[in-house]
């Protein structure tokens, strides 16, 4: 609708001014003066009678001669014929009847106000001219009424392809067979043919074409074809036949979905498949579980403020956004987590409409409509929230939506359990030959035998038809729809109750939506995940006064969510149980019990995502994954050669990377990297060079590293030359070896910068100055002196701007094997390459951190890094009241507790301050995000719950947070996401030793596992409470395994592994079974050898327990200890009593024999830090 601010002049009296408007919505607004005014449809906004009048009021005050009126698909109540299904609104209970007498009444017409339903009208002009229009709110589309059908297919196709895969067909109706002509467009380079004029004189010969009038192309054929039916003097009627198309493609088999009503349509129609809705369901399932049910369960847990139409667009966002070369693809760590992922064309996903966010905070109230659009308002944190999306792939749609309640009362979990029977109830009933109305009866009555109070809550239908259309209108499982459903149709079964009120006298709705396909005796479900009541029922635990009246931000004590947010904390965070009976059992349960059996679901969860994982005999690599054959090509031709070969003598040629040989008169050039070295030998008066290459079975160390096109070819292994010139083959040996060593730092270095990727360039701020963090030192720390400088905040990420301007971060990026550091004035950090974010106070340290890390590794001076800090040191040095920059003056007498006041006030204000740039840091970074759906929290490091150990050479303190596992105090820095941990192995757990280690697997099977030594043994407790509350699957053992062949074997073949047995070899949580320890031969292939082992141990602590027995012993007992739980306490203190005695004895026969133990405890000193030697 375009509104004319001064409309062009009259064109003269031999001309009609046609005036167009539609979709006016009971809006009046100016219109330009003209002869005759066209209102194409939707006189309402609601298909209200009193919308449809207020039109009327308003178009009889207009001064146009004729005004010719239809109704539109919002005009509800002119339908005569709409059944109740379809009404948006509910309208029978209004006078629809009078409407419509008023619209053909005289007192219209007398204001020259014509409506047209399916007729035509006569007008004549002032000028005497005469018009016949004809008006219809929808155009006839019966197939049987036209004489061909036009249907455009193909693949979309380029400027200069006149169309791909596909051809215009035109089917000409005969008395007897269909008569199909094929006419083939030529090629993009091929002389062009008389095809298409041929088409179109046989598109003008016909009548009546039905087509599908609502889909668009374009191209170039489509453009020519235009061109040249609006140049025919006499077209025929184009006929919509996408509602008859509709009808008959609501069947679907199982190999085209579309079952044949008529041989005439199957032609056209053969293209569609019963996979393409099983892969938009198994997209829709698999977004639905690993993205919206645990982005709204964090929302819900960090109390995060966002709105619903961000959250809405952030779900979006998983299929990509942005244009051009700032757009990104489907975001795959989603995605890759369904089946068949691999096998999706994702141009050809999309959204059937933006995903739908309600909550009680929601202006738009709980509207059950897939119209409704999320609001701009914060998501609610408690009630009830409704969330529903589609995809749709391939034209074929699915659909989904779920509910979730925080803090349910028992009305609300009986309504929604309510819910959940009645799905299954109608996913029984719904079959081949069931009526719509039969099932929509059949779940009322369902409900009104359950709670008849809810009846007239309940939703007015309980789902459509769907296929290429989202809602096929003709197929709406309501009351009054009689049609009879089919074996394979595709139906949206959407279950609700709307216009609830809590006991508040809030209103609230729920919803259970799904996709299902019916069959010959019951339906399935093609949509699953989050959909029983402990995946939707959120419980809050109560808050004591003493935890309310607490400030200080305390560590979370359980979590259910590896790498999430803690859900168990005081007050305001959510918990989630099946039913507050749950709730109560688990007070009664002892902690042990409790992490033993969920250690034991998540053994068993690891074992079957672990096999659903890998296919059968597929997703093995041996760990070789970036190795392969590699072609080195010295030169092009013979004329490349250079001039020195005709000499044919031994020539180095340090351009090409090539060594020229003379061999059989003939000069062949070898490339450095198929040569493995070169050795010089004397004998007499002669010197013999000898040249020895890569072959096949030479061992590069302890693996065979280089891989080769043919291993079983014939290969040359060495070559030898002889000359009295001694001094020439030393110099020619001397430049291949520095050759050689040139090639291989070269190689090197491309390995490791491999991961280093060029960043975009930072969008400075404008308008305003960027937030700064002054006197901040970077780490890794630049070359040169050491001073401090600024951190700025920009639009697209941070900058540390170096009082040394020569002081830089650059990118590595690699062109035509050459390396080039990319000269930047500062050093810039974008904030799409940055994974996490933490700050960590001054509390306990010297120094107050903000640490970033990265998602790709940056250069920092000259070297590469995952991580980068900016600190501040926490020192009075830095901090002067009076102003200056810094105070060096010492108190001197002050007053010790004033000066400790001061100090700490110190620290909290620097805390302070740094954390609040921590959080613009955040904030920036989610903002400038935000349209990807890529948000970057503030983490801190929960120092209660940190443990010594050594992960590197030297012993750190390290910390858990809510995502992630870190060091970063002092480098080497240590930052361990848990999302990617697979499993924890806690080594050498024996009675009596001070310390064990921890090991890390991760979900990539090709990293090597993290090795965490030395912790002591008091926080054993600690670190498994910590392991089972982020959902970390552990083990225990009493020994050191040798993890390389272990990763190995796994890498080979991860199927075989996980059909194995998988990580059960490991033991449970408890230190494994009680015969583990007996059957040492079981241990002994994965068993550390001596020259693997790290000595943690003193020798005093080993000469107490490096008998084997004494280990196989200590294992045992553990393993009695995990069998133990459960007794009463007079059975545990008669165990810990022999136990007592045992340790006793075997102190006091070390002691008699410390003499004699001697030399073998310097033997043993070389053995295993558990003491326990490797048996043979």
């Amino acid at each position: 609708m375009v509104h004319y601010a001064s409309p062009p002049p009259h064109p003269g009296s031999g001309w009609t001014r046609f005036v167009c408007i539609s979709d006016t919505h009971s809006r009046p607004f100016p219109v330009p003066d003209g002869d005759v005014l066209l209102h194409s449809g939707d006189l309402s906004s609601w298909g209200y009678p009193s919308q449809v009048d207020m039109t009327l009021k308003w178009l009889q005050e207009l001064n146009h001669p004729a005004k010719i009126i239809i109704a539109g698909n919002h005009d509800l109540c002119l339908d005569a014929n709409l059944d109740e299904g379809d009404q948006v609104l509910p309208l029978q209970d209004l006078s629809l009847e009078a409407i419509r007498e008023k619209l053909r009444s005289e007192e219209v017409r007398d204001t020259n106000i014509y409506y047209l339903e399916h007729e035509s009208l006569v007008i004549t002009t002032s000028k005497g001219q005469m018009w016949s229009i004809y008006g219809s709110p929808s155009a006839p589309s019966s197939i049987a009424e036209v004489e061909a059908i036009l249907l455009v297919a193909g693949d979309p196709a380029s400027e200069d392809e006149p169309m791909r895969k596909g051809t215009c067909l035109q089917i000409q109706q005969s008395a007897g067979n269909i008569e199909i002509e094929i006419l083939a467009q030529a090629k993009g380079k091929d002389a062009s043919n008389d095809s298409l004029s041929k088409f179109v004189e046989a598109y003008a010969s016909q009548t009546r074409v039905g087509t599908l009038t609502k889909e668009s192309h374009t191209g170039k054929l489509v453009g020519e074809w235009e061109t040249l039916v609006k140049g025919l003097e006499s077209k025929p009627e184009v006929v919509d036949i996408g509602p008859a198309v509709s009808s008959f493609m609501a069947v679907k088999d199982s190999e085209e979905m579309v079952r044949r009503i008529a041989d005439q349509i199957l032609a056209f129609f053969n293209s569609v498949t019963k996979k393409n809705v099983q892969a938009a369901a198994a997209l829709t399932s698999t977004l639905l579980k690993h993205h919206v049910a645990p982005r709204l369960e964090a929302i819900l847990d960090k109390e995060s403020k966002i709105t619903h139409d961000m959250l809405s667009a952030q779900i979006e966002a998983r299929l990509g956004s942005g244009e051009g070369s700032t757009a990104k693809g489907p975001d795959m760590k989603v995605w890759s987590k369904g089946k068949g992922s691999n096998e999706i064309d994702w141009q050809l996903v999309e959204f059937c409409y933006p995903p739908i966010i309600i909550s009680r905070s929601s202006k738009s109230g709980y509207d059950l409509r897939y119209t409704v659009e999320s609001s701009d308002d914060n998501i609610a944190h408690k009630g009830v929230l409704l969330t529903a999306f589609g995809l749709r792939y391939k034209s074929y749609c699915a659909n989904v939506g779920r509910t979730f309640i925080v803090d349910p009362n028992p009305d609300q979990e009986k309504q929604y359990n309510i819910l959940l029977n009645l799905q299954s109830e109608l996913l029984n009933f719904i079959k081949d030959g069931i009526s719509a109305r039969d099932v929509y009866q059949r779940a009322l009555s369902f409900v009104k035998s359950k709670d008849p109070d809810l009846e007239k809550h309940f939703v007015k239908n309980v789902g459509f038809g769907m296929g290429i259309e989202f809602r096929d209108s003709a197929y709406v499982l309501s009351a009054k729809n009689g049609r009879n459903l089919k074996t394979n149709m595709i139906f949206n079964l959407g279950l609700g109750f709307s216009d609830l009120v809590d006991s508040t006298g809030k209103k609230y709705s729920l919803h259970l939506v799904d996709t299902i396909r019916v069959g010959t005796d019951k339906s399935l479900l093609l949509t699953e995940g989050t959909r029983s009541a402990k995946d939707t029922l959120f419980f809050l635990t109560p808050e004591s006064d003493e935890e309310q009246t607490q400030k200080e931000r305390k560590p979370p004590a359980n979590s259910r969510k590896n790498g999430s947010p803690q859900k168990k904390t005081a007050g305001t965070k959510v918990l989630r149980n099946q039913t507050r009976r749950a709730v109560q059992d688990e007070v009664h349960t002892s902690a042990a019990a409790r992490l033993a059996e969920h250690q034991r679901e998540l053994h068993e969860k690891l074992q079957t995502e672990g096999i659903q994982r890998y296919v059968e005999g597929g997703g093995g690599s041996g760990g070789k994954e970036g190795k392969g054959w590699k072609r080195f090509q010295s030169y092009k031709g013979e004329a490349a050669l250079p001039n020195e070969v005709d000499r044919m003598r031994i020539f180095i040629d340090r351009k090409a990377q090539t060594v020229i040989l003379p061999i059989h008169g003939s000069a062949v050039p070898f490339h450095i990297n198929t040569i493995k070295n070169a050795s010089k030998s004397d004998e007499g008066d002669f010197t013999i060079l000898r040249i020895n290459f890569q072959t096949p079975g030479q061992l590069a160390g302890k693996k065979e590293d280089t891989p080769f096109e043919d291993p079983d070819a014939t290969f040359i292994r060495s070559i030898s030359y002889r000359s009295p010139d001694g001094h020439r083959f030393d110099n020619i040996c001397k430049q291949i070896t520095d050759l050689k060593k040139e090639a291989n730092k070269r190689e090197q270095q491309k390995k490791e910068m491999a991961d280093v990727v060029e960043q975009g360039n930072l969008v400075e701020a404008r308008g305003h100055r960027p937030v700064k963090m002054a006197e901040a030192f970077v780490r890794p720390a630049l070359d040169g002196k050491r001073l401090p400088g600024e951190v700025e905040i920009h639009q697209n990420g941070v900058r540390y701007q170096s009082p040394l301007g020569s002081q830089k971060i650059g990118y590595y990026t690699f062109r035509y094997d050459l390396i080039h550091i990319v000269d930047r004035r500062y050093p810039d950090i974008l904030f799409s390459n940055i994974k996490h974010l933490f700050f960590q106070p001054c509390d306990h340290e010297l120094l107050v951190i903000v640490h970033l890390h990265l998602k790709s590794p940056i250069m920092i001076g000259k070297k590469k890094a995952f991580d980068v800090q900016f600190v501040r040191e926490a020192s009075d040095v830095q901090f002067d009241e009076t102003g200056n920059r810094k105070r060096k003056h010492r108190y001197g007498d002050e007053d010790e507790i004033e000066m400790e006041q001061q100090e700490r006030k110190r620290r909290a204000m620097l805390n302070k301050e740094i954390r609040a740039f921590a959080e613009k840091i955040a904030e920036a970074a989610s903002a400038s995000a935000s349209k990807n759906g890529d948000t970057l929290d503030l983490d801190i490091p929960f120092r209660e719950l940190s443990f010594e150990g050594v992960p590197f050479r030297t012993s750190a303190r390290l910390q858990p947070t809510t995502e992630c596992l870190v060091h970063l105090t002092d480098p080497p820095f240590l930052v361990v996401t848990l999302a990617d941990i697979e499993i924890a192995s806690l080594e050498r757990v024996q009675y009596g030793l001070k310390q064990f280690d921890l090991v890390l697997v991760f979900k990539d099977f090709t990293k090597p596992p993290l090795h965490i030594n030395s912790i002591q043994s008091s926080q054993m407790d600690d670190v498994k409470n910590w392991l089972d509350s982020v959902d970390i699957a552990m083990s225990e053992g009493p020994v050191n395994l040798n993890w390389g062949p272990i990763m190995k074997h796994i890498n080979e073949n991860p199927y075989e592994f996980f059909q194995g047995g998988g990580w059960t070899f490991l033991g449970g949580a408890n230190g494994a079974e009680s015969d583990r320890s007996n059957h040492s031969d079981s241990e002994s292939e994965f068993e550390a050898d001596d020259d693997d082992v790290v000595e943690t141990e003193s020798s005093d602590d080993e000469s107490e327990f490096n008998d084997s027995d004494s280990g196989s012993d200590s294992g045992t007992e553990a393993g009695d200890d995990d069998e133990s739980e459960g007794e009463d306490w007079d059975e545990l203190e008669r165990k810990a009593a022999r136990s007592d005695a045992k340790r006793a004895e075997a102190a006091k026969k070390a002691r008699d024999s410390d003499d004699s133990d001697d030399d073998r405890r310097k033997s043993k000193a070389k053995s295993k830090p558990n003491g326990k030697s490797k048996k043979r």
